[in-house]
């Protein structure tokens, strides 16, 4: 498989092709399906042919985010390592922190968390990776996230807070 990949990513960096942008989602898709997966040797033939390791699916999600919330450390550190963006967001505006924190993948959570993304970047919902811990009470996390600056008391769209839901608080949409 890493040979086809390899093959195919010497072939579409070197020349334009007749239905290239079939051959692109194909490669798009083995890129992501490594990363799912945390086949870092697959994930590695990318990195070395310098495919762009931030490169989205139809909704947002990197190989980075992927491979954070399907619980594959390795893949996350040989992501990271080779440069893929931390920060970058889902359609949705979540982070391969979010989706972390949301699986319970602490480690993986841990790791992201030592990158340079602000601590406070929200979703569209104008939720962060503490309101998550807190939520997911997450307890740890979400006071490792404090202590790396992290606002417990910023509030989401609907008045919510990393330290409301940690205490079991969560406020919902009224319904009319």
């Amino acid at each position: 498989m890493r040979f086809f990949v390899s093959w195919i990513l010497l072939l579409v960096s070197g020349q334009a092709l007749a239905g290239e942008s079939d051959v692109r989602e194909q490669l798009q898709g083995y890129y992501f399906d490594a990363a799912r997966r945390g086949d870092v040797a697959i994930l590695d033939t990318f990195i070395e042919s310098g495919y762009a390791l931030d490169t989205q699916d139809s909704k947002g999600y990197t190989a980075l985010i992927l491979a954070a919330y399907n619980g594959q450390p390795e893949a996350v550190e040989r992501l990271l390592t080779a440069g893929a963006n931390a920060c970058v967001q889902d359609k949705r505006g979540n982070t391969a922190l979010m989706g972390a924190i949301f699986k319970g993948e602490l480690n993986i959570a841990r790791r992201l968390m030592l990158t340079d993304c602000n601590p406070d970047q929200r979703n569209g919902a104008g939720q962060t990776a503490a309101m998550y811990a807190g939520l997911f009470k997450r307890v740890e996390l979400l006071n490792d996230l404090s202590r790396q600056g992290a606002n417990l008391n910023a509030e989401d769209a609907l008045g919510n807070t990393a330290a409301r839901l940690a205490n079991g608080e969560i406020r919902m949409p009224v319904s009319r």
